[in-house]
């Protein structure tokens, strides 16, 4: 029995590009964890650093400052939007180690601004 794979094997490839484009277009759809802007960031880190906290001396320009830095780094985007919600939290121990050397190196900085 002599079985012609051909046509299958033609189908099966003419439908990748259809697959990736929908796995692209739902990675773009905002449904996933997306990096957030150092405006959101800095609306968080806002928050967390003169609301909660209660440093008067930590203004809005500081915290878009240091959320420049932030959001330039290597850290997770899960990191970064929890910070943008407001939350004093990180995904994982790097990350928390990383965003609290970020924030020591960019406030003597930013506050001189």
């Amino acid at each position: 029995m002599n079985i012609d794979r051909k046509p299958r094997t033609t189908r099966l490839l003419m439908a990748i590009p259809a697959i990736a484009l929908a796995i692209g277009l739902a990675a773009c759809s905002g449904g996933g964890s997306s990096r957030p802007s150092t405006d959101q960031v800095a609306d968080g880190l806002y928050k967390v650093l003169h609301d909660g906290a209660g440093s008067t001396n930590f203004t809005k320009d500081v915290a878009k400052c240091v959320a420049k830095d932030l959001v330039a780094s290597k850290l997770s985007d899960t990191t970064l939007n929890y910070i943008a919600k407001g939350e004093d939290k990180q995904s994982n121990e790097a990350d928390k180690t990383l965003t609290t050397q970020i924030v020591q190196q960019s406030l003597p900085t930013c506050m001189g601004k």
